[in-house]
């Protein structure tokens, strides 16, 4: 099991908490929620390690369409960067509705 964190700035406040996916699937759970100092924090907890690369370039990829400043936490187990990527897509739509 490997924890990361990364931290961004960010230019815009997510509207509300948001919830998708289910870990248990085999897939991946994404929590989200405002945050209230205008950065944006993503902690992820992955059953596959060795990928940090990967996972900064999906995060970095994503907070370029979604600028918001979020608390982001992620627990996956074994999800492909586009099933991340998704879900990280489905949070901020659930965020709006």
């Amino acid at each position: 099991m490997e924890i990361l964190n990364f931290e961004f700035p960010s230019s815009k406040v997510k509207a509300r908490r948001a919830h998708v996916g289910v870990v248990g699937s085999g897939d991946l759970e994404i929590l989200m929620e405002p945050s209230v100092d205008g950065e944006t924090r993503v902690t992820i907890q992955t059953s596959v390690t060795g990928f940090v690369d990967t996972w900064k370039a999906v995060i970095e990829r994503f907070l370029q369409q979604h600028p918001e400043a979020a608390n982001i936490e992620i627990h996956d187990f074994g999800a492909t960067p586009g099933t991340v990527a998704l879900r990280l897509q489905q949070a901020v739509e659930v965020s709006k509705s």
